[in-house]
């Protein structure tokens, strides 16, 4: 005759141990440091590129853009600078999502008269458009 109370406790044992992995991973995604020497790195943006994980975007900057766009990003939720400033001519900001806190990182640098902006996610193959439509939101912010 089989144990069944053997089995069930064998099935709600694997059941918990899988629901904390998915709990650990959602954790470390949340609340992994961010390494500025990683991430606050040129842009090197040669062309607009719409990317798998990303985007890069090239646009002409006046005397006051760089500020605005700050002031824009900056405004934009769960975003903040991981580091650099506009008087040093390059910036990076962190923006998570919502619900699973997944960070993205975008850098814009001043480079003469163009502003250089490269957006990425840090996990995963593609961010499924998320930081184009993000850095395209704040461009057409910044056209009004």
């Amino acid at each position: 005759m089989p144990n069944i109370g053997k089995d069930k406790g064998v099935v709600k044992m694997f059941f918990w141990a899988v629901v904390l992995i998915v709990v650990a991973g959602l954790a470390w995604i949340r609340f992994a440091p961010s390494d500025p020497a990683v991430w606050h790195v040129d842009p090197q943006v040669t062309a607009d590129q719409d990317l798998a994980g990303g985007v890069r975007r090239r646009i002409p900057a006046e005397d006051g853009t760089f500020a605005e766009l700050d002031r824009i990003i900056l405004a934009t939720p769960r975003t903040e600078v991981l580091a650099g400033s506009v008087d040093e001519g390059k910036v990076t900001y962190i923006s998570r999502s919502k619900w699973m806190g997944f960070p993205d990182y975008t850098t814009v640098m001043k480079n003469k008269d163009i502003l250089e902006l490269f957006a990425r996610s840090r996990f995963g193959q593609s961010d499924l458009g998320v930081n184009k439509a993000r850095v395209e939101n704040w461009l057409d912010q910044l056209d009004q």
